[in-house]
């Protein structure tokens, strides 16, 4: 919560933006800091010779395949090359960790689906465990209205409701056996502003509460759908498509080893 404070007066303008070009920018800014904290705090000198060196050690190692004991020398001098670039690299690694992991939970609380909007259908179910026979009830505060029956009978390990709501934040309240569970569920038109999708409970009763929100497919949002594979990335899978690509361009426009 204190994270989300600090981080969304910063990176919340982005998600003015399509939702693609959202994960594109965001993609583009990560991989350039990781570029220019990893070139500055690398000796480059050394790790090109390093990158060189271990380029040679492998085209020797494919020469001599027919010598096992050459081969055997040749390769323990590649992975004592190789260790000393990991541990050269292992540095800027470190200190970019921690931000971007804080940053990614920022993105995946954002960036994962799309907002309930205002008067929009949704839906909310409840995942339950070996209730069948008993009732089940949700409560909905003021500003929301429950298209479904209140109160359902268990027919199965998963009750369905239907509903619809007005602009807020809104908390739900599930009863079963006298038992109150309580769910947030966020309704907005800005993109980026949505409660967890899926809470989980795991209590004698209840394994897990869900919300219904469409999950954010970027590629299929500018019309990308159609590529076999590619089109059912989420958030994550277009990030890393992209900072590949962002990784590579940098680094070859730095000059990074």
């Amino acid at each position: 919560m204190v994270l989300n404070e600090i981080l969304n007066p910063i990176l919340s303008p982005i998600l003015l933006l399509p939702p693609f070009w959202a994960v594109v920018i965001f993609s583009f800014i990560i991989s350039f800091t990781i570029s220019i904290v990893y070139k500055l705090m690398t000796d480059q000198n050394l790790m090109k010779q390093l990158k060189e060196e271990m380029k040679e050690l492998q085209k020797e190692m494919k020469e001599l395949r027919g010598h096992p004991e050459k081969l055997m020398v040749v390769q323990k001098k590649s992975m004592e090359t190789n260790m000393k670039y990991m541990t050269k690299s292992f540095k800027p690694t470190l200190i970019t960790f921690i931000p971007i992991i804080i940053i990614f939970g920022w993105m995946s609380a954002h960036l994962a689906y799309f907002p309930i909007m205002p008067s929009e259908e949704f839906s909310t179910s409840i995942d339950l465990i070996n209730q069948i026979g008993n009732n089940v009830t949700l409560e909905v505060p003021e500003g929301i209205e429950l298209l479904s029956d209140s109160t359902q009978k268990i027919n199965s390990d998963t009750v369905i409701w239907k509903l619809k709501g007005k602009e807020g934040s809104y908390s739900l309240t599930y009863t079963i056996n006298k038992k109150s569970y309580q769910k947030e569920v966020i309704i907005s038109k800005r993109f980026g502003f949505y409660s967890p999708v899926e809470e989980v409970i795991n209590d004698n009763q209840v394994s897990k509460i869900n919300l219904s929100n469409k999950k954010l497919q970027p590629l299929r949002e500018v019309g990308l759908g159609f590529i076999p594979w590619f089109g059912n990335f989420g958030w994550l899978g277009t990030y890393i498509l992209f900072s590949i690509l962002f990784s590579i361009i940098i680094r070859k426009s730095l000059k990074i080893a």
